[in-house]
């Protein structure tokens, strides 16, 4: 009897039989010399689909170690980012500064894309791109003063809650040196006294000192006086009134008020102190009076601080840095 009528007279057999070649596959296993970079396709004999076993390899190899370094680290100082960028760095390792004001921010990226125009042509990829996943980002912690000073900046206070503020920030002002407080400008003077002299020539301005705040903010009243001028146009006849106002003390007499403080703080925590003129101002609402104290151009103190700072970190990682966001990654 050939197979041929073996198979056609014992059809359950032979239908066994071939479920069996079905059913039958090869072990497949992860390749030695595997190219993370290409798919591995196999078929299965069920209709011949086919499946990409990609992402199978690439979890086995990397079970007991990962193809590539990835994440984020978030570091607490200054000297860390720096440490970090020494340990990790490459030749396309770059430094990303963020200068804003409410969250300034330095970020190292070890694995940024290399120098040089992209390659869309090359069938194998472009050799200048990286995957950018290995990165640190250092947020410079604002120092409790200047998060005190910027909160009150340029706010309108009562006398209490003034006087509340200047008493509990007293140790950030600073009495102004005599040539500051004469407005003196010469050669014999520190270079930052006559910044402040300058400053408060630029906005008509002068220093007072931290006892007349004091003082201001536990006894302060206002009187307001109002005179009445007309003036006549003799050629129209048309006239002009107006209240001339002026404001004196409790004793009748004007008052004169210094328009600008000193203050001494740090922009980052633990850094190095800065000097700021601060605007004082009042007016009078009612029978109220509110003061205003503003601090007179922040933003320079701030941009000296991030620069030196940054400065530091160029030096020490001898990194480029790019001020900005980098891409995402």
């Amino acid at each position: 009897m050939t197979d041929e009528l073996a198979r056609i007279e014992n059809p359950a057999e032979t239908m066994r039989d071939l479920m069996a070649d079905i059913g039958h596959h090869d072990p497949i296993e992860t390749p030695h010399d595997l190219d993370l970079k290409k798919a591995h396709l196999v078929t299965l004999p069920n209709h011949r689909n086919v499946v990409d076993l990609t992402q199978h390899h690439r979890a086995a190899l990397e079970f007991l170690k990962p193809a590539r370094r990835s994440g984020t680290a978030k570091l607490k100082d200054l000297e860390s980012l720096i440490q970090w960028a020494n340990r990790f760095k490459g030749e396309t390792s770059a430094l990303f500064a963020n200068p804003d004001m409410a969250a300034p921010t330095l970020t190292c990226i070890a694995d940024y894309h290399a120098a040089g125009p992209i390659d869309p042509i090359t069938a194998s990829g472009d050799p200048s791109a990286r995957h950018c996943h290995h990165r640190a980002v250092y947020g410079f912690p604002l120092s409790n003063e200047w998060k005190a000073w910027m909160a009150i900046s340029g706010r309108a206070l009562d006398k209490d809650e003034m006087g509340e503020f200047i008493e509990a920030n007293a140790k950030d002002i600073m009495d102004p040196t005599p040539p500051v407080l004469a407005l003196t400008e010469k050669d014999g003077n520190q270079p930052w006294e006559n910044r402040l002299i300058q400053t408060a020539r630029q906005i008509e301005g002068r220093y007072g000192q931290l006892a007349q705040l004091l003082a201001m903010s536990r006894r302060f009243q206002v009187y307001e006086t109002s005179d009445l001028t007309v003036k006549t146009n003799r050629d129209t006849g048309e006239s002009e009134i107006q209240f001339l106002n002026e404001h004196k003390d409790a004793e009748g007499k004007p008052l004169s008020i210094p328009n600008l403080i000193i203050i001494t703080i740090p922009v980052f925590l633990n850094g190095a102190p800065y000097r700021m003129p601060v605007r004082f101002r009042y007016r009078k609402a009612g029978s109220a009076v509110k003061f205003t104290l503003s601090i007179y151009n922040p933003e320079r103190a701030f941009e000296a601080a991030f620069d030196e700072a940054l400065q530091i970190a160029e030096e020490a990682t001898e990194l480029p840095i790019f001020r900005g966001h980098p891409e995402t990654a």
